[in-house]
């Protein structure tokens, strides 16, 4: 029977309607494919929070990062008002009002005694509610208010939790609602707890550069007895038979001297290693003559590649020392650095007297004294920056001589020279 126009108008509207059904259907399922569900949703909101708070903590508790970080910490609370303390003052607030010190550091300063979280009502905020006003009022009119923020009256409840470093009580972080309940404390302890990591974080990479400044006041003082004494010894020796040579030589010296105990920057380009060193050998040649043979290999393409400073002469240095020094005839010392892919690798390998590998062990590990400190030292400051998989690797044995590999990456934006 044939389709009326009618008929044929309503099978098209169908048509259209489950065809948008599908789209709005299949639009929304891809949605859910994408940002997840609600509590995933949720989840990833309160990570990414998180995560803009945790980079302005990095410094550890200061003004500026603590003031920063306020605003991601309230929003992740979802509070009125949220401040952080560190053990004498406020560094920060966020919230309605201008609240003096005293206000803010009284609740506080009973946590920082305790060490425990603790909530605070009204009463306990200020000894009345004057006080209390006189604490937040900030620009605002005499009831208390501020233009634009929430009125005095609101925050009138608090709950402060410590922030610690180990045993060690070192801020607070407090949160002001109309009304503190169970939930609001938990999240409170949980978010203290977490910026006391970030702290922790903090002293960790403070702790880490005063090691790798004191590792490299050691390799200065290693350098300096030994080679100082013998450097001077060698240009004494030239002044009366060479005074040109002496001359050149205590420019040498002056210019080695200067690199090893300059006071700024903890890394260096390999191009400026490679020259200190070279001023090294020039003094120790002055004093060995033909014994001390020199071989370098570098590629051009790594001269740019950063390295943490003194991370390469100590080694070549313990090469002459305790490779070639104690060893009868002519020794040869080989310096290689070629690009690795993504790294640079450079070899320092004598054909010294070389060290017992059970003894090396227990001079990397520190559990032996030695005169390899510098060995020891280059090797926990290459770990300490890189990571453990990029500790020197050595290669030796009683009267074979002795090999030594680093990596270092090419490409290193946070570590600058």
């Amino acid at each position: 029977m044939p389709i009326s126009a009618l008929e044929m108008v309503t099978i098209a509207v169908v048509v259209l309607a489950v065809a948008s059904l599908v789209a709005v259907i299949g639009f929304r399922l891809s949605r859910s494919r994408d940002l997840g569900n609600d509590a995933d949703r949720a989840t990833y909101a309160t990570l990414h929070t998180a995560a803009l708070a945790s980079k302005y903590l990095r410094r550890g508790l200061d003004p500026e990062g603590a003031g920063k970080a306020s605003r991601h910490l309230r929003s992740l609370l979802e509070c009125d008002a949220l401040t952080l303390t560190d053990e004498s003052t406020q560094l920060a607030w966020d919230g309605p009002g201008d609240p003096d010190t005293a206000f803010v550091m009284r609740p506080a300063n009973k946590v920082l005694a305790s060490g425990r979280t603790q909530v605070f009502r009204r009463r306990d905020l200020g000894t009345g509610e004057q006080d209390a006003a006189d604490g937040l009022a900030g620009t605002g009119g005499a009831d208390g208010n501020t233009a634009g923020s929430l009125s005095l009256p609101a925050l009138r409840e608090a709950v402060f939790a410590p922030v610690c470093v180990g045993t060690r009580v070192v801020g607070t972080v407090g949160v002001f609602a109309p009304h503190v309940r169970a939930g609001l404390v938990r999240a409170t302890n949980e978010v203290a707890a977490w910026v006391s990591t970030q702290v922790e974080l903090a002293d960790l990479d403070s702790s880490k550069n005063q090691l790798m400044e004191a590792e490299v006041r050691a390799l200065r003082a290693q350098i300096s007895p030994h080679f100082i004494y013998n450097s001077l010894n060698a240009i004494a020796s030239f002044i009366h038979t060479d005074p040109a040579r002496a001359r050149e030589l205590v420019v040498e010296f002056a210019d080695f001297t200067r690199y090893s105990f300059r006071r700024h920057g903890d890394f260096t380009t390999l191009a400026e290693e490679l020259k200190a060193i070279d001023r090294y050998l020039l003094l120790e040649r002055a004093r060995f003559g033909e014994r001390l043979q020199v071989s370098l290999q570098i590629g051009p393409e790594v001269l740019s590649t950063v390295v943490p400073y003194l991370s390469l002469q100590p080694l070549v240095e313990n090469a002459v020392r305790h490779g070639l020094e104690q060893k009868d005839g002519t020794g040869h010392i080989g310096i290689r650095a070629h690009d690795a892919g993504p790294y640079a690798e450079v070899t320092i390998e004598d054909d010294g007297v070389g060290i017992d590998p059970d003894h090396l062990r227990s001079v990397l590990g520190g559990h032996a004294a030695s005169d390899h400190v510098g060995l020891r030292n280059v090797d926990a400051r290459l770990r300490q920056v890189y990571g453990d998989d990029h500790g020197l690797v050595i290669d030796t044995a009683p009267g074979a001589g002795t090999l030594i590999t680093l990596r270092v990456p090419k490409f290193q934006p946070e570590n600058q020279p």
